[in-house]
């Protein structure tokens, strides 16, 4: 049997930093061990010397992170592996630090019933480098497949309360009443006034033809449009004590709606995206379609109400809505390109150089990526460096300085807006229970992931 020890890291877990060294075993974190305290007898020789089968990872100067969990990711498989798939994403996840992932339900055919669950976990369990749990979608009419999910192994509830990629809008009032009433687990909203989008969208139209320039895209889905829906469904959840999780941020007028109330004291939480904590409209005129996303990126008081909110309790976590389409699908304007892009590989690294610049700090990228996660699923034994937990780690060079290229980029739709960045950190090795699946630029030649547990049904 194999031990790795992790020497001399600078380890970056519940809220503050340690140097210390930490012990890997039958894929568990099995010690932590202060700098200069000694090691046990199994480990090292009474001169310090590591015990023979004992493999030594220096890390000296490096920080030491539990793996990230990005609880929000589109993979495309099935029925869109032209874009992306299960193999290529996860590859990209843990190239960037992230150990476990949630996929969306707006695939071909839609996540929207038991079968169609179980087939992307079939899938997963032979393709994924790295932990997965799925969403099941809701429609106007599958409440019955919603109530017989085992929500120990579902992590919740998708609902569009605003159409997106796939189209899966609930648009009844009636089943969204149905929904939240009886809704056995979390629910997580995409919320976005299809009304009002639509209003917006004939204005621009009328003006433009089919060719909206796409600086018009936080226009047509505005401001009003998200508070409106997010406000509709923050009532819904009142009125029926449902659980309600609001995805993807984008506004300051959003944040009035939660609550800054411990997280295990919320039954209303509320997520933000790397992307809208990094750019804002003003990128339009540089990147084009290149961040049209849904809800749209919208503007420099909307970015920095979400950068302050990020540093309370107002936002639970940080996730990547990671949304990749092909480049020849991102082309034209406000009313033509698609939305969404990819952004899984580089989404700690853009939170630790926003740590760098000031905006957060480096304990609270890790407490809203990794253990926040972790509690608000009810996701036992994951998202911490602790003895006895799975040992989904990271192990990230704070000296770096380089540059990301096309050629870096291993998702399948190969580019990213983020091309160009420059970034002080970079992850140099990422275990999934206790597996070392990416080091230095290669993957081991077999997967260690499992499926994800929860706990925290409802």
């Amino acid at each position: 049997m194999t031990r790795t020890l992790i020497c001399d890291a600078t380890i970056i877990n519940e809220g503050r930093q340690m140097q210390g060294s930490v012990l890997i075993e039958n894929g568990l974190v099995a010690g932590i061990y202060p700098q200069g305290s000694s090691l046990p007898a199994g480990l090292a020789d009474d001169l310090g010397r590591l015990r023979p089968g004992v493999e030594k990872v220096d890390a000296r100067g490096l920080w030491l992170l539990p793996g990230v969990i990005d609880t929000h990711v589109h993979f495309r498989e099935p029925g869109l592996t032209h874009k992306a798939d299960i193999a290529s994403e996860s590859m990209a996840a843990v190239a960037g630090g992230v150990t476990s992932f949630f996929d969306m339900p707006n695939t071909n055919p839609p996540t929207v019933t038991l079968a169609a669950w179980q087939q992307k976990m079939d899938l997963a369990a032979a393709k994924s480098r790295a932990n997965y749990a799925f969403w099941l979608g809701a429609t106007n009419d599958n409440l019955k497949e919603i109530e017989q999910a085992d929500y120990g192994r579902v992590c919740g509830i998708k609902l569009f309360m605003g159409s997106s990629t796939g189209n899966m809008l609930v648009d009844s009032r009636q089943a969204l009443e149905a929904l939240f009433a009886s809704a056995p687990a979390l629910v997580a909203a995409h919320c976005e006034s299809e009304e009002r989008i639509r209003a917006n969208k004939a204005r621009f139209q009328a003006r433009y033809g089919e060719d909206a320039p796409v600086s018009c895209h936080p226009q047509i889905r505005d401001v009003q449009a998200c508070y409106e829906s997010s406000a509709q469904a923050v009532a819904l959840a009142g009125k029926y004590g449902t659980r309600l999780h609001l995805l993807h941020l984008s506004t300051a007028r959003e944040l009035s709606l939660l609550s800054d109330a411990p997280l295990g004291q919320k039954h209303i939480t509320a997520e933000v995206c790397p992307h809208y904590l990094w750019f804002c409209q003003d990128d339009y005129e540089r990147l084009g379609s290149r961040i049209k996303c849904n809800p749209a990126i919208k503007s420099a008081a909307d970015r920095e109400a979400l950068r302050q909110a990020l540093n309370t309790r107002l936002v639970d976590v940080v996730s990547t809505d990671h949304a990749p389409h092909l480049a020849e699908e991102k082309q034209g304007g406000a009313l033509r390109a698609l939305s969404g892009f990819s952004s899984i590989q580089c989404s700690l690294l853009l939170m630790l150089e926003l740590a760098r610049e000031g905006v957060t700090t480096v304990e609270n990228v890790v407490e809203k990526m990794c253990h926040a996660p972790a509690r608000l699923f009810g996701i036992d034994g994951r998202g911490y460096i602790r003895e006895g937990c799975k040992a989904d780690l990271v192990l990230v060079d704070p000296r770096a300085d380089w540059q990301l290229e096309k050629a870096d980029l291993l998702g399948k739709c190969h580019w990213s807006p983020y091309e160009q960045t420059r970034f002080h950190h970079r992850v140099l090795r990422t275990w999934v229970n206790g597996s070392l699946q990416y080091c230095l630029g290669e993957f081991s030649q077999s997967s260690n992931s499992e499926p994800i547990r929860f706990s925290n049904v409802k």
